[in-house]
């Protein structure tokens, strides 16, 4: 059955249908969107890498930023962390040409600058930097223009690292689990971001929550996402994304859900979340 404009959604407003995109007639330069949630297991990853799928199926150029030294994103989406150049090579100086370390993946559109486990010494050897909170927005600089969006996949914490990637962003992007614990850090994170914008990058803006891993048969997931409406209001998408097994699957074969599950309900909730950054203005 189509969607209206009378149906509501899990948040509760309307499950309105958002036309796809226009085709863009220039790229760059590029808006960078942190993807950032300081508590692990909340789908940051998973959202990342389906998020910029969609994009790029609009025609939109994406770059994705493993800033995680585990590495994750770089194994979902199939490209090599090890021997070649990855992000903490250029946040050390040790490659000075970011387009070195810029690795092609199986969607087209869509690019990624790896990382693995070496980042992890990467807040040791920048403490001493100065200005070290601002080493990634100089990284970013020089490839942002051929590029229309940026994410940067932080890791579950808010260390240096991920100061410097709200530093270097435009906007920050909170996957939240709808679970109660999920819900107890985001107050936390939206100082973080607040302090950065006071201290740090004035116009960091918080793009929007996402409602991630619902499962519309539990109370419990009910009521996390009717308490996050509450509490953000808009701020929350009207994209949920709901449980399947499929992510992870997709995940462990090395592809967006697009590619592996084209036909998946979380297939088409991220091209709606990409639809509904365009319509929000958030990307071009």
């Amino acid at each position: 059955m189509a969607t209206t404009l009378f149906d509501l959604g899990p948040t509760g407003r309307p499950d309105r249908v958002i036309p796809p995109p226009a085709k863009l007639e220039r790229h760059g330069p590029a808006r960078i969107i942190a993807m950032c949630n300081q508590k692990g297991g909340v789908g940051k990853t998973t959202s990342t890498i389906n998020l910029a799928a969609a994009l790029a199926r609009y025609g939109r150029r994406v770059l994705a930023i493993d800033f995680d030294p585990q590495g994750a994103l770089s194994a979902g989406l199939g490209v090599p962390a090890h021997d070649v150049p990855t992000i903490y090579d250029l946040m050390l100086g040790k490659e000075k040409d970011p387009h070195a370390a810029i690795q092609r993946t199986a969607t087209p559109g869509l690019d990624v600058i790896p990382a693995n486990i070496d980042l992890s010494a990467a807040e040791v050897h920048l403490v001493t930097e100065v200005a070290r909170e601002q080493i990634l927005a100089g990284v970013l600089r020089k490839v942002a223009p051929d590029y229309d969006v940026i994410l940067i996949d932080c890791q579950p914490s808010l260390g240096l690292l991920t100061v410097n990637a709200l530093t270097a962003s435009h906007g920050v992007l909170i996957p939240l689990a709808c679970e109660y614990f999920a819900l107890r850090g985001v107050a936390l994170l939206v100082e973080t971001v607040e302090k950065v914008r006071d201290r740090l990058n004035p116009a960091l803006e918080l793009d929007g929550i996402l409602a991630t891993m619902y499962d519309s048969r539990t109370l419990h997931a009910r009521e996390v996402l009717e308490r996050v409406v509450d509490t953000f209001g808009d701020t929350v998408f009207e994209t949920v994304i709901g449980r399947t097994v499929k992510l992870p699957d997709a995940q462990i074969a090395a592809k967006p859900i697009l590619d592996y599950a084209p036909s998946n309900a979380a297939s088409e909730a991220y091209l709606k979340l990409a639809r509904e950054l365009v319509q929000r203005g958030v990307v071009a």
